[in-house]
């Protein structure tokens, strides 16, 4: 009985190592509002006779300041420095319960690596690209899921499928690199016989010291452009800087970018510009303004008139958890985060016929766990 006892106190206390030595934490955002935008397009892109006229929308949008989440994130210390780590994300809307990015069980991100204390990281799955890495601290609304040109600045495969990645620190400048050896956002993706069909690449360096920042990063993105799987050539390469002082911090950047189809014609060759705002008004008040153009130089050989949006979030929080936000976005010369303006066709703010600017304003909580 004695014996019995000593043994299950042994593995009792094996079991409580093992359990010191590794974390699985499970974490999530609710984030949901109540909108109103005007002059917004009834058709899809896929109907015929689309756009149609111009009608205002009230509705409960899932993702304001968030896209909606939970997930499953570990690490495992191996020793010497050295952690297995994953990370399990899957996206949801909050109006409807449905999965996002297609439907997929952990679409925002699904990946497995490595980590050395003295190399950096190692990771694999479908994660995001470099440039988005590079620009996350750069963002005046973090990537604001709403009313940001997220999909305009960075393309539709800032997540990517099938990818390896490295990043690394090094005093206060950060590495990061990645290839995806095929993303299935336009096309099959990883299909024998055609090792370059929607393959995707990118470097960035990033610098942090005190109350300045600074990232340079390149992104290369093989899209399939036909049935036949012909790919094109998406290009873009960047550079932004910040700046904090007292409750406030200021940042800008610039993104330069080429996509050519497989003979090597311009689809679409255009500068996008950004800058903003953060200011801390008090301990719990954050106030936020952010300006955003594309200067489109070519569009298949067309001219097209340039967007511009002036964003404004009030985000008070209530808690470290919760927090009510006020956020509003007005676009000239396209749909909302610059949707049919033929740079962005994602986040389905349309542009009714004959408008040519778009107002959104939404009112919201958001929590975190």
């Amino acid at each position: 009985m004695k014996k019995s006892l000593l043994a299950l106190a042994a593995l009792g206390a094996l079991a409580g190592t093992a359990h010191a030595q590794s974390s699985i934490t499970l974490y999530g955002v609710v984030d949901v509002n109540i909108e109103y935008v005007n002059n917004v397009s009834p058709s899809l892109p896929t109907q015929p006779g689309f756009p149609g006229p111009g009608e205002n929308k009230f509705g409960v949008t899932s993702g304001g300041l968030s896209g909606s989440r939970w997930g499953l994130r570990g690490t495992e210390d191996l020793g010497g420095g050295l952690k297995a780590l994953f990370v399990l994300e899957n996206g949801f809307g909050v109006d409807d319960g449905r999965q996002q990015q297609g439907g997929r069980l952990f679409g925002r991100q699904a990946y497995v690596g490595l980590e050395s204390s003295s190399i950096g990281r190692f990771t694999f799955g479908r994660q995001y690209t470099t440039m988005f890495d590079a620009f996350a601290n750069f963002s005046p609304t973090g990537y604001a899921t709403q009313y940001e040109p997220i999909v305009a600045q960075l393309g539709l495969n800032f997540r990517s499928d099938n990818t390896a990645k490295y990043t690394a620190k090094f005093g206060g400048v950060t590495a990061i690199a990645h290839w995806s050896f095929g993303n299935g956002v336009a096309g099959g993706g990883e299909v024998p016989g055609q090792f370059r069909r929607d393959t995707g690449y990118g470097a960035a360096l990033a610098y942090a010291a005190g109350p300045f920042g600074a990232t340079i990063a390149y992104d290369q993105y093989n899209p399939t452009l036909t049935a036949g799987g012909d790919t094109g050539t998406f290009r873009k390469v960047g550079a932004a800087a910040s700046y904090a002082f007292g409750p406030a911090k200021v940042m800008g950047g610039y993104r330069w970018g080429q996509n050519k189809n497989a003979a090597d014609s311009t689809i679409l060759r255009d500068d996008y510009y950004w800058a903003g705002l953060n200011y801390q008004a008090t301990g719990a008040l954050g106030l936020t303004l952010a300006y955003y153009y594309a200067d489109v130089k070519n569009l298949a050989g067309t001219n097209v008139s340039n967007p511009w949006q002036v964003s404004f979030v009030a985000d008070y929080n209530l808690s470290k958890r919760t927090d009510i936000y006020l956020t509003t976005a007005y676009t000239k010369h396209a749909g909302l985060n610059f949707d049919t303006s033929a740079i962005s066709f994602a986040n389905g703010y349309y542009l009714g016929a004959g408008e040519n600017s778009m107002l959104g304003v939404a009112v919201g909580i958001r929590h975190r766990f």
